[in-house]
This record gives structure tokens, sequence and C-alpha cells, in this order.
């Protein structure tokens, strides 16, 4: 393998987060994969820019990244994986290049979040006041140990944490709305962590109504955040092969 272009994974993630959980996938990954973790606004070298709370917002910022003269998708397979928000974006991402006719992902990968047509406890509650929402992502282990009223997180990463639910929370609604151009064919593995109370593995099961092309759900251990433990990478590194197999280099790629 070592001959060919790796398989770009193209990474989101949840909700308050940066890109940090992906930058010890590489080894973890295994050989031929490549991690693009994209960031949003609002956070990191992004934390000047105005964070995102549209679905239109949204398709502006990272379509450009798989679209056009450059695009990072190019002509060789790729894939996407989103955690949680994350996954809502990647989705989004995958539904918009489907609409504009253009080569979508050859995988799909949603992790930690209930399809759009299913309740999301935290997106379906994005507008609460802090108390409830505190007490929500408490009840989620969402919250850190040490993080207390008036501190760096409350004043840091919260006011984030809640533009993103109300992002994950219209990019559910869009969701909904039929699509054009019909429904997608692009695989999609949906995995869930085992102690997830977030998205349970029954819930990531109903992913499946979401493509008609294939569709696997897998279990991996960890709650919500399970992107931080070494199974989930070795997972996608799995896949990432499977599609280097599957579907062919474009020429000139080796």
């Amino acid at each position: 393998m070592s001959d060919e272009r790796p398989v770009r994974l193209h990474c989101f993630a949840h909700a308050g987060a940066g890109v940090s959980a992906f930058y010890g996938w590489g080894p973890r990954l295994g050989p031929g994969v490549e991690t693009v973790p994209h960031l949003l606004p609002g956070r990191e070298r992004r934390r000047s820019e105005p964070r995102l709370t549209s679905p239109a917002g949204l398709l502006a910022d990272q379509l450009p990244h798989f679209t056009g003269e450059g695009g990072e998708g190019g002509d060789a397979p790729y894939i996407l994986y989103g955690h949680s928000l994350g996954a809502l974006v990647a989705y989004s991402v995958t539904r918009a290049l489907h609409e504009a006719g253009l080569p979508g992902p050859a995988l799909l990968v949603v992790g930690a979040c209930p399809p759009p047509d299913r309740l999301s406890a935290l997106a379906d509650q994005c507008r609460a006041g802090d108390e409830e929402l505190l007490r929500l992502l408490g009840e989620a282990n969402a919250l850190p140990a040490r993080a207390r009223p008036g501190d760096f997180w409350h004043q840091a990463v919260l006011p984030v944490l809640r533009d993103d639910l109300v992002l994950a929370h219209e990019l559910r609604t869009a969701a909904r709305a039929p699509s054009p151009a019909g429904p997608l064919a692009v695989p999609v593995l949906a995995v869930a962590g085992a102690d997830d109370p977030l998205a349970q593995p029954e819930a990531m099961a109903q992913w499946r109504a979401w493509t008609t092309g294939p569709f696997a759900v897998r279990t991996v251990p960890g709650d919500h955040f399970f992107l931080r433990g070494h199974e989930l990478p070795h997972l996608v590194g799995r896949a990432a092969r499977v599609v280097r197999r599957l579907v062919p280099q474009p020429a000139g790629a080796r």
C-alpha cells in the first residue's frame, strides 16, 4: 500500500470542541490513512471568526474543501467521519454534494449522534436556560469534573457549546426536509458507544433509513466521548482499507 495515495479521512468534532481529539489518531488508524481534521469557526486558530449556527453558513464554510479546483476530495476516494454534532456536519456536507451532482465520500461514518428524525437530548434543548443545559450536560458526563460557575470553561467553552447545539438543531431540522435529488446512496457506517446515554446502539441503527446504500452499525466501548479511545480509530482505519480495496485509484494516483 506504500505506493498508493492514502485514503483521506475528513473528521468533524463534537459540539464545543476543536480538532485536538483527532491529533492522536494517526498511529491508531494503521497504514494508508491520512486524517484531515476540519475546524469550525469560533475556536482554536479560528477563534476570532463568528461561530456558525445555520446550515447555509456551515455549508458555505465547508463545501469549498470538497468542490472545485483544489478540493480536498479530488478524484481519490475519501471518507467523512463526524462525531455527535460532527456527524450532522458530515451528513449535511454529503447531502449537499449529492444535491449538487458532485462526487461524495466513498464512506460516511457517523458516531455518537441519533439520526435527524430521532430525539436528541441536547440539540432539542439548545435554547434551554443555563441551569437546565448544565443539568443535561452533567447527566451525559459532558461537564468537566472541576468546572465551576464563572470559571474558564463556563466563560470560554459554554458559549461555543451552546451555539454548536443550535447549529445541530438547525442541521437536524434541515435534514428532515426531502432532498430534491432523492435519498443518498452512499455507504454508511454508524458507530455507537456501549455506554453512551445520548446515542445508544439502537438509536444509531436507525441511520439505516438515511441511505439506500450499504449500511452497518458497530458498537465500541465507551461513553459519548468514545472517540478518545483506541477502538474507534482502529475500526475506521479498517474501513478505510476496505474502501481502498473496493474503490479503484484514479489514473496517475500512484
